[in-house]
Parts: C-alpha cells; sequence; structure tokens
C-alpha cells in the first residue's frame, strides 16, 4: 500500500492538467499511507509486547515508536535536500517508494509466529491433538472477554494528545516562522529537520528511562512539567524568538503528555483477542479526529483570541489525559506491578 501510493504521488499529474482530481487523488494517497503506517506501527508493538517480558518489554517496545519518528526525520532530510538543491518535489515520493519496496522485500522473509497471527487458529490446533473438541474454545471466557468501556475512552483520550501537539510544534510553530521572522517554506523545512533530529534524540533519552524507571511514573513526572509550562506559556509564547521557539517545539515533540514510552502497558490492559483490533481503531480515529479539530480549530481560535486560542484546544486534551492516566495506574495497582503513589 504505502509502495504504490509512493510512486502514485510521483507520478500523478498536476492541478494544471487533471484539476480539482489531483487534489482528491492527492488525498486519498495520503489517507491510504496513514492507515498502512498506524496498522504497521500498532502490530509491530503489539507483537514485541506479546515477545517481551518486563523490564525490557518497555524501551523495546518504545523503539518502534524511535523509528516511526527516524521516518519523520527520514522524509524532512529528503524534503530539505529537495528544496535547497531546487530538485522536483516528486523525487521524495519516489525515494519513499523505494523504502517502502524494501519494507515489502523484508517482510516476505520475516515470518512472524504463527500464535501471534491466529492465536484462535492455534489453540484449536492444540486441542485437537489432545483429543478434545476444538468448538470448545468458541465457548471459552477468554475468547469472549470484552473491553472495558473505561479502559477504551481512557486509552482513546491519551491518544488524542499527540496529533495536538505534534500540529502546534510543526506546523503552528511553522506558521509563526513565516508569518512572524519572514521564513521561507524551504526554511521552515529546514527548522524542522533540526527540530526531527533532537524529537528523535529525545525519543532514545525516554526509551533508556523506560528501562530504570516505570514508564507511567515518567508520564507521570512529564504530566506536571507540562502543565506547569502550559501555565506560563501565554507570557512565553509572547517573547518569543526562532531559537527560544525551537526550544518550545523540542519540548511538546519530547516532554508533552502521551503515551511513550509506556505504549506496551496499556496494551496489556485489552482483551488479548481484541487488542489489534481496539488499538488500532482507537489509533485511527483518535489521530482522524484531532487533526481534523487542530487543523481548523486552531485557525479560527487563533485568528480570534491569538495564542489564548490554542489553549483552548491544549487544556481540555491535557484535562482528559491526566483522567485516562490515572485510570490506568489504578489498573497497574490492582495487578501490583507498581505504587505510584
Amino acid at each position: 500500500m504505502m509502495a504504490c501510493t509512493c510512486i502514485g504521488m510521483a507520478i500523478l499529474p498536476s492541478y494544471d492538467k487533471i484539476g480539482f482530481a489531483a487534489t482528491i487523488m492527492v488525498t486519498l494517497f495520503r489517507a491510504i499511507q496513514g492507515i498502512s503506517s498506524s496498522t504497521e506501527v500498532v502490530g509491530a508493538q503489539l507483537y514485541i509486547t506479546e515477545m517481551v517480558k518486563p523490564p525490557m518489554q518497555y524501551p523495546a517496545v518504545a523503539s518502534v515508536t524511535i523509528f516511526s519518528t527516524l521516518g519523520t526525520l527520514a522524509a524532512l532530510g529528503v524534503a530539505t535536500i529537495v528544496t535547497s538543491g531546487n530538485l522536483n518535489w516528486r523525487y521524495a515520493f519516489v525515494f519513499g517508494a523505494l523504502v517502502a519496496i524494501t519494507g515489502t522485500m523484508a517482510r516476505t522473509t520475516l515470518k512472524e509466529t504463527p500464535d501471534f497471527i491466529d492465536a484462535k487458529r492455534r489453540i484449536k490446533s492444540s486441542l485437537e491433538k489432545t483429543g478434545l473438541d476444538p468448538k470448545q474454545i468458541d465457548n471459552n471466557d477468554i475468547l469472549k472477554q470484552k473491553t472495558n468501556l473505561k479502559t477504551f475512552i481512557s486509552y482513546f483520550v491519551i491518544q488524542c494528545t499527540g496529533p495536538v501537539w505534534l500540529y502546534f510544534a510543526y506546523f503552528y510553530c511553522g506558521n509563526i516562522l513565516t508569518e512572524n521572522f519572514g521564513y521561507s517554506p524551504a526554511e521552515v523545512i529546514k527548522h524542522n529537520f533540526f527540530i526531527s533530529i533532537g524529537d528523535v534524540i529525545g525519543g532514545i533519552l525516554l526509551t533508556y528511562l523506560s528501562y530504570k524507571i516505570y514508564p507511567l511514573k515518567i508520564l507521570r513526572t512529564t504530566f506536571y512539567i507540562f502543565v506547569i509550562f502550559l501555565c506560563f506559556s501565554p507570557i512565553i509564547m509572547q517573547n518569543l524568538a526562532p531559537n527560544y521557539l525551537m526550544l518550545i517545539q523540542l519540548y511538546f515533540l519530547i516532554f508533552a503528555p502521551g503515551y511513550f514510552p509506556a505504549t506496551a502497558i496499556f496494551y496489556k490492559h485489552f482483551p488479548v483477542f481484541k487488542r489489534f483490533t481496539h488499538t488500532s481503531f482507537i489509533f485511527a480515529i483518535s489521530r482522524a479526529l484531532m487533526y481534523i479539530i487542530t487543523s481548523f480549530g486552531l485557525a479560527y481560535l487563533t485568528e480570534i483570541f491569538g495564542y489564548i486560542g490554542i489553549l483552548m484546544i491544549m487544556v481540555p486534551v491535557t484535562i482528559f489525559y491526566y483522567l485516562g492516566l490515572r485510570h490506568f495506574e489504578k489498573l497497574e495497582k490492582q495487578v501490583n506491578n507498581f505504587n505510584i503513589a
């Protein structure tokens, strides 16, 4: 899917030639790319969650997010080369297609365990070997176990934070660089490229800390620090310089509240046979919803209220995030995994 859409983007006729159809096709290709990448990330994280035990499980699962962030870094790197060298922007998608094709070839040689791919089939096979009726599995309580609604909603509100911070760091701050400091689009891309380098380094640091410190404790700490920053942010945002703005962008990308690096902990509180379906659904819906809200909401709110308009989105998201985090902390206390008092 990713390779085909990248090739499609590279060879798609321009707006001058096919008109509005070009806009529709680009939007469709980007939607397919989003679905493809999100399911790959969630699938890889769940696979590692099943294969590795704590405490190594936490940095192992978090490393998937690191590689996803490296993808952003690579994309911005290619975009920087293309724009600085006055090359055709389509080369970026040609590069993406080559990467996707390489990944497809790798997938044909890597074999995930059958237990993970089709656990139900494997259990039935085991029952048949022992002479038991395989139909017994259909009445098994584990197979029928439902996801707790509060857990579902809590994970959803936690996932809703990521798009807000990403939109603010890359797009909103990019507009500030353009409108307030006269940056050209190429300069904004180059600026964001250096931001993404810092994002990768910060992610590696948090991944390492997740092995030493319980991940939910890391999230609780970053939440309190973020709340303090949020209280003073209106003053900070009124006295900006490009270097200060870069620090703010890095802070939002690295330390703003989110699911990273505690992803494995959240997954374990979903029923085994519904983990992939439900977590993938939450991942996709949260991003679709929040990118729409931030893209259109920030544009109107900031035009009317200035930076205070951003807080009208950030504050509710942060409050709901805290409630969601508290729910998972209670679940972890119930199984005596960690004392988060």
